[in-house]
């Protein structure tokens, strides 16, 4: 870290996007707070909506951005790179751990980092350049590997994944350790380290937290206003729709993996007060859906089930599979990458919860 100095990768202007109201940081116009956040855990988001928004707006989807050091650090370190190791990144970013890369395996060639988006992948090509550092850059979809640089010893993902593309197995040597930020998509997201075997086919386990914008050819998204949908149902639950999305990274495993639904947790407030909604839905069908909504005092809750599919229903039995089994705490899942697709499974592999 002390190596490749932060400063050199953060813009100019930066968007801080934490507790509170979101706010700039401006190296010419504050110095000081620039500076400051800089060499702080802050995540600095650097691109808004694709690069279709101006930071100053202060809303919308963050894109781009300076991970927070100790988020990079961790995945660094289950990466555990090592000098003389060919190294593929997804994701360039800001440039900043294809630098830490580069000092910790070498820097003639030993990185190819890839970038799909060109405005971003030029920042990163000047940023690496100010900082001396050279490894491969590349602008194209990360989800195709690079098939001219295999065998990897290690692949570094840096933007959030929900299904393993197989490219980067069969593109890393059997033995080989690929690091990603793995978001199934139902609550939280996790830090997920595999390990290529011989038989072509690449096996791990979740080994922590790490929250990282989709990648853009795996994004889904649901807003506040979803499409319509047939059977309407209104019923009151006595279960806290928030408890739902607080239960821990065990729980959304079980749950995403038994239904292979979606879900996002917003909070806002309207004339009545403060309220929380939590959204699932069916990521084939997205006019299969609900949302149960949380408000202060009430002893039961609102929910809202359109489509054909149960979707509410299917996640709390699912919660309830889930302490049927003792609540399984989040180190127990893994993963298993093969040609024919990917499976999440229960403290070995054998105990398969789902595939697809």
């Amino acid at each position: 870290m002390r190596a490749v100095p932060r400063h050199l990768f953060i813009p100019p202007v930066g968007l801080v996007v934490e507790e509170g109201e979101p706010y700039l940081i401006d190296r010419e116009a504050d110095p000081g707070t620039w500076w400051d956040t800089v060499y702080s855990r802050s995540i600095i988001v650097t691109q808004l909506d694709d690069g279709a928004t101006e930071l100053s707006e202060l809303r919308g989807d963050s894109t781009s951005s300076a991970s927070a050091p100790s988020t990079v650090a961790d995945l660094l370190n289950h990466l555990r790179p090592e000098p003389g190791h060919r190294v593929l990144e997804v994701g360039t970013g800001t440039g900043y751990t294809a630098a830490l890369l580069s000092h910790l395996v070498g820097d003639q060639g030993e990185v190819t980092s890839i970038e799909v988006d060109p405005r971003v992948a030029e920042r990163a090509a000047k940023n690496l350049a100010a900082s001396g550092t050279h490894p491969r850059l590349l602008i194209g979809d990360g989800a195709l590997g690079c098939p001219d640089g295999e065998p990897y010893d290690r692949v570094h993902v840096t933007c959030g994944i929900r299904t393993i593309p197989y490219a980067w197995v069969k593109q890393t040597r059997p033995g080989g350790v690929i690091v990603l930020p793995w978001h199934p998509g139902y609550g939280t997201s996790h830090a997920l380290r595999l390990e290529v075997r011989d038989n072509g086919t690449a096996v791990g386990r979740v080994v922590g937290y790490a929250g990282y914008m989709m990648m853009r050819s795996q994004r889904l998204r649901l807003g506040e206003d979803p499409p319509p949908g047939k059977g309407r149902r209104h019923y009151r639950t006595a279960l806290d729709p928030r408890a739902l999305d607080r239960l821990g990274a065990g729980a959304d495993l079980a749950i995403g993996a038994l239904t292979g639904l979606r879900s996002h947790t917003t909070e806002s407030a309207d004339e009545d007060g403060e309220y929380v909604r939590t959204w699932v839905y069916d990521p084939d069908d997205v006019r299969s859906w609900a949302v149960a909504t949380w408000r202060p005092g009430s002893v039961d809750h609102g929910v809202q089930q359109v489509g054909d599919r149960p979707v509410w229903d299917e996640v709390v039995q699912a919660y309830a599979r889930w302490v049927s089994w003792g609540e399984p705490h989040w180190r127990r899942y893994g993963l298993t990458v093969a040609p024919e697709g990917q499976s999440i499974w229960l403290d070995t592999p054998g105990r398969v919860l789902s595939s697809t």
